[in-house]
């Protein structure tokens, strides 16, 4: 809140003048208001209607931004293994189940890789910049069982922009060389580590 601070002219000194001088300059006692009493009263009424505006600034209400419905943020997110949202305070609660097969295939490496592969996602950085009431994204991956795999949530405001592209370029390259070069999902993992609050379940990754 700025302060609001009003500045007075400088004024020309006033003299004592005879009674003789000031009839002569045709001022008769008790003829209006002097000049100074003129400028007094402006000023008080530039303090009060700054105050005036103060007041009304720090009343002013914050805009409040509604969070979106789970079903809402659902679309945003296209698997075949199937996914649901909730919405728990004002972050996005997402779960992808796994296929068995590629959890086996890919061990602990992409065990862990998994939720990184929907938070670094167009879908994740979407849905952040269409609905400011979003807080944050969690993924989890599923075992078909319903078990926890591996669990990141990224806050809002984490990346920059510049950094949003880096993660969608390092998640791109798992996704499309991560079978051939596991370095490529290494990468993914070191990077959603190091951005998000993530935690791995002991039962389905050796080495958490």
């Amino acid at each position: 809140m700025s302060s609001n601070r009003v500045m007075f002219a400088p004024t020309k000194p006033v003299f004592a003048r005879s009674r003789a001088s000031r009839r002569d300059a045709g001022v008769s006692r008790g003829a209006g208001p002097s000049t100074g009493g003129r400028r007094l009263g402006h000023a008080l009424l530039l303090v009060i209607l700054a105050g005036v505006l103060v007041l009304t600034g720090c009343e002013r209400e914050e805009v409040v931004h509604p969070v979106p419905p789970a079903s809402e943020i659902a679309t945003y997110y296209v698997w075949e293994g199937g996914v649901t949202a909730e919405i728990s305070g004002n972050v996005a609660q997402v779960s992808v189940t796994i296929d068995p097969e590629q959890y086996r295939r890919g061990g602990d490496l992409w065990a862990k890789a998994f939720p990184y592969l929907f938070i670094f996602s167009p879908a994740t950085r979407d849905a952040l910049s269409d609905h400011p009431g979003l807080g944050g994204v969690r993924v989890t991956a599923r075992h078909p069982n319903g078990d926890a795999i591996a669990t990141a949530m990224l806050s809002r405001g984490t990346l920059t922009p510049g950094n949003w592209n880096r993660a969608l370029s390092i998640a791109r390259d798992a996704r499309q060389e991560g079978t051939e070069r596991p370095g490529r999902v290494q990468d993914l993992v070191r990077w959603g580590e190091d951005h998000t609050d993530f935690e791995y379940n002991p039962d389905y990754i050796r080495n958490p």
